[in-house]
């Protein structure tokens, strides 16, 4: 059978297929999104649910990351969405990590922050340990609770932009105009692919043109400590992972020390982040490795190390555990990129790990594309 012909078509119901959905609708695209699940059940329920800009690389993924920020905090309200704190905490552990620090602070892209330091540092955030150097306190940044969000704003997308949803039907094919569902076909004007992590099954050529590959991540919720964070706590590790920090000078002299002192917490990709749920309760994480087929399973060992860098940075002296999960999310040298397969239809995948933090930007970047329409403000090569 063929389904009424729809104009934007989204395969993929995690954020950035939600995104571009969203991105449809407001330019009056009557819009449906299909997908193999009746739920999202992948890395966009799996994360922080932290909307990070400070930190991005400079130039387009920190302009989408602007972007997509403002953009959640329009729909958040009339989605039911709660926005559970505001801001990042930069910590440093390290003397070599204030002068990463003190030296981000000369850049565009610290514009609204600034550095804490002393009792400045520890009457914001009481519960951080009283002998790190400092912070970095940024106000850019947002967090919501992913596994209630993300169905909220389905929700929200089918309510009051009335865009259908397909659920239990997975795309085998696509070709311009329609998709091909084990229930039949459906056909669309424009076509949008967004399958995360399987990167398989649709244009799996083109994905492995990019070497691709998945990423595997740790993650914990920790029993309420009996105290409220003021932001998102990252501790200094993030000073190496993250992009928008690259060009500082004293990053080579971190990095080497951070290299004698914890090569294991590297050698797992561990990066400190973590954020406070409304029933007090922490998520912490994370790590990384990377893998084609990564294996389901999560060594305590590395658990551990991230429970080591938390209680370096955070008065917890005994962390309880009472939930674990791992995450899997498609990575790789780029931090997204969009295809053209064929005419009227793209793939588009983000392959850094910042679906919440970028997606609703690409989606409109996405669609502009497709309607062959400028360019959004914040994709232009002039935009600040």
């Amino acid at each position: 059978m063929t389904s009424p012909e729809f104009d934007c078509l989204v395969v993929g119901r995690g954020i950035v297929g939600l995104a571009h959905a969203l991105a449809a609708v407001r330019l009056g695209l009557r819009t449906a999104v299909i997908d193999r699940d009746t739920r999202a059940v992948g890395a966009s329920i799996r994360n922080f649910g932290f909307i990070t800009v400070t930190g991005q690389q400079d130039g387009l993924a920190w302009r989408r990351a602007r972007r997509s920020r403002d953009v959640w905090a329009e729909i958040a309200a009339g989605a039911d969405i709660a926005v559970q704190h505001r801001g990042l905490l930069m910590v440093a552990r390290r003397r070599e990590s204030l002068s990463v620090i003190d030296e981000f602070t000369e850049t565009r892209m610290a514009a609204g922050c600034r550095v804490l330091r002393g009792k400045a540092l520890t009457a914001l955030a009481p519960p951080l340990r009283t002998k790190l150097h400092g912070a970095l306190y940024s106000p850019h940044e947002l967090r919501i609770e992913s596994r209630d969000a993300i169905p909220r704003l389905a929700a929200w997308l089918a309510a009051l932009h009335g865009v259908s949803f397909l659920p239990r039907a997975a795309v085998h094919a696509v070709e311009p105009g329609r998709v091909h569902t084990g229930a039949g076909r459906i056909a669309a004007r424009h076509i949008v692919v967004c399958p995360g992590p399987d990167i398989v099954t649709l244009f799996p050529e083109r994905h492995a043109s990019r070497g691709i590959t998945l990423s595997k991540l740790h993650m914990l919720r920790l029993a309420a400590p009996g105290w409220r964070l003021p932001a998102a706590v990252m501790s200094d590790l993030g000073l190496l992972r993250y992009l928008g920090y690259a060009g500082c000078p004293s990053l080579p002299t971190l990095r080497a020390r951070v290299l004698a002192e914890q090569a294991q917490h590297l050698a797992d990709g561990i990066h400190l982040i973590a954020v406070q749920s409304a029933d007090g309760s922490l998520v912490v994480g994370d790590s990384h490795h990377n893998d084609i087929a990564p294996d389901p399973f999560q060594p305590r060992e590395i658990d551990d190390r991230i429970l080591d860098e938390l209680c370096a940075v955070l008065d917890l002296p005994a962390p309880q555990v009472i939930e674990r999960w791992i995450g899997v999310y498609p990575s790789g040298p780029d931090s997204a990129f969009c295809d053209a397969p064929m005419p009227g239809v793209r793939l588009v995948n983000v392959t850094s790990g910042t679906g919440a933090s970028t997606a609703f930007a690409i989606a409109e970047e996405t669609l502009a594309d497709l309607l062959d329409q400028p360019p959004p403000p914040h994709a232009r090569e002039d935009a600040a």
